[in-house]
C-alpha cells in the first residue's frame, strides 16, 4: 500500500477542481495504488503513451496496473512536436470513442509535454470532457506542461493556439524516468525551471545558481527538490488564475519570443521547446534592462546561468538560416497573449520579479533581436 507520506505532495488550490501532484522516486511502479482510489467502481484506465515512454516504461507500467486489478487499454503515439495536429488529436479522439470512454472513465497521458498537451485537449473535448491523469515522463513535462490545464495542439501558424483549459485529476512526477532522458531534453526542461526563479523566486534561482553543476538524473534528491519547487510555484500562481486572465501570464516568460523561434524552425528537433524558453529569457531580461526595468547584472545572470548549464542564450547558436528580425517580430504577432492587435510581454524589474505588459517599444524589440541574431552578441 502506498501512503502519501513517502511522497512529496504538491496541491492545486482550484475549489472542486483542485489535485495533488506526487513527486518522487520509483512512482512509476506505485502508479496503480496511486490512482485506484479515482478511479471509483470502474477499475479501467485507458492510457496513450508517446514512444519513448513506452519503449522505456511500458513493462513496469503494465505489472503497476495489473498488481492495483486495474484493467488497461493503450495506445501508443509518436513522440516530437509535429504530433500535436489536427490529425492526431482526430486520430486519438476517434479511438477513445471506439474504446467506448465515458465521461467518468480516466484516461491517462504518459510521456513529454506533447503528449500531456494533446491527450489533455482530447480529453477536453470528447463527450465534452472527461477525466484524466498526467504521468509525464520528462522534465519540462513534470515541471511546466504536466501541471496548470492548459491543454492543445500546434497551428501552422504558430503553437499552441488551438485548445481548452481542462484540469488533470492527479499528476505523478516520477523523477527516476528522467534517467532514461536523452541527455539534450534533460537540459531543454531546465529552461522552464530557470523561468521559475526569474518570474517569482530569486532565492531559488540562486538555489541553481549553486547546484548547476551538481543537476543531473542521477540525483534524485535535487530532483526532486527542484521539481517540487518549479511545482509550487506555478501551482500558486495557477490557483489565483486559472484561465490566464491576469497574473497566470508571468508563466509565458520568455515564450513570446520562444514560440516565435519554434515556428521559424518548423517545431524541429533544431530548436527543442526549453532551448527556446531559455533564449526567449535571454531576449526578455534584456529587453526589460534596455527599457530600464532591472540591473544589467540580472540579465548577466540569468545569461549565465543558462551558460553553465550548456544551454544556448542567443538566437544566432539555433544554426543554419534564420529570418530577420522583422520577420520573427511579425510571429509575435500571432503569439496567443496578443490583445486588440498589440503583443503583450512578460518583462522583469529584477531577478524573482516579472510583470506583463503590451507597453513595449516594437523597434526597442528588434534592437534586441538583432543583437540575439548576431554572432558578436
Amino acid at each position: 500500500m502506498v501512503t502519501e507520506a513517502n511522497i512529496q505532495t504538491v496541491e492545486v488550490k482550484l475549489a472542486e477542481r483542485s489535485y495533488k501532484i506526487f513527486i518522487g522516486g520509483g512512482l512509476t511502479s506505485k502508479i496503480g495504488d496511486l490512482i485506484s482510489p479515482l478511479l471509483g467502481v470502474r477499475q479501467r484506465v485507458v492510457t496513450i503513451l508517446d514512444q519513448g515512454a513506452a519503449n522505456s516504461h511500458r513493462e513496469t507500467l503494465c505489472q503497476s496496473l495489473a498488481a492495483a486489478n486495474i484493467e488497461q487499454v493503450e495506445r501508443v503515439i509518436p513522440a516530437g512536436e509535429t504530433t500535436k495536429s489536427w490529425h492526431q488529436l482526430q486520430t486519438i479522439v476517434e479511438w477513445l470513442i471506439e474504446r467506448k470512454v465515458e465521461r467518468l472513465d480516466t484516461v491517462m497521458a504518459f510521456g513529454g509535454g506533447v503528449t500531456g498537451d494533446l491527450v489533455g485537449f482530447a480529453s477536453a473535448i470528447l463527450r465534452r470532457g472527461v477525466n484524466y491523469i498526467q504521468v509525464p515522463s520528462t522534465l519540462l513535462a513534470q515541471v511546466d506542461s504536466s501541471v496548470g490545464g492548459k491543454t492543445g495542439i500546434n497551428s501552422p501558424i504558430g503553437k499552441n493556439l488551438i485548445g481548452a483549459f481542462h484540469q488533470p485529476k492527479l499528476v505523478i512526477c516520477d523523477v527516476h524516468l528522467l534517467k532514461t532522458l536523452p541527455h539534450r531534453d534533460f537540459l531543454s526542461g531546465l529552461g522552464e525551471v530557470v523561468k521559475y526563479g526569474i518570474i517569482s523566486d530569486k532565492e531559488f534561482f540562486v538555489w541553481l545558481e549553486k547546484n548547476a553543476a551538481r543537476l543531473s538524473p542521477e540525483r534524485a534528491d535535487l530532483m526532486s527538490q527542484m521539481v517540487q519547487r518549479s511545482c509550487q510555484i506555478k501551482a500558486e500562481i495557477v490557483a489565483s488564475d486559472e484561465k490566464e486572465r491576469s497574473g497566470r501570464a508571468i508563466l509565458n516568460l520568455g515564450h513570446t519570443f520562444a514560440h516565435a523561434l519554434e515556428a521559424v524552425t518548423g517545431y524541429s528537433d533544431r530548436l527543442l521547446h526549453g532551448e527556446a524558453v531559455a533564449i526567449g529569457c535571454c531576449l526578455a531580461l534584456k529587453l526589460s534592462h534596455e527599457m530600464g526595468f532591472c540591473q544589467r547584472d540580472d540579465w548577466a545572470r540569468t545569461r549565465a546561468l543558462f551558460r553553465s548549464l550548456q544551454m544556448k542564450t542567443a538566437i544566432h547558436e539555433i544554426g543554419g538560416e534564420m529570418p530577420r528580425a522583422g520577420e520573427i517580430i511579425d510571429l509575435i504577432h500571432q503569439d496567443k497573449k496578443v490583445t486588440l492587435g498589440q503583443p503583450r510581454f512578460v518583462l522583469a524589474r529584477g531577478l524573482g520579479d516579472a510583470f506583463v505588459t503590451d507597453q513595449v517599444d516594437l523597434v526597442q524589440v528588434q534592437e534586441v533581436l538583432e543583437g540575439s541574431l548576431s554572432a558578436a552578441h
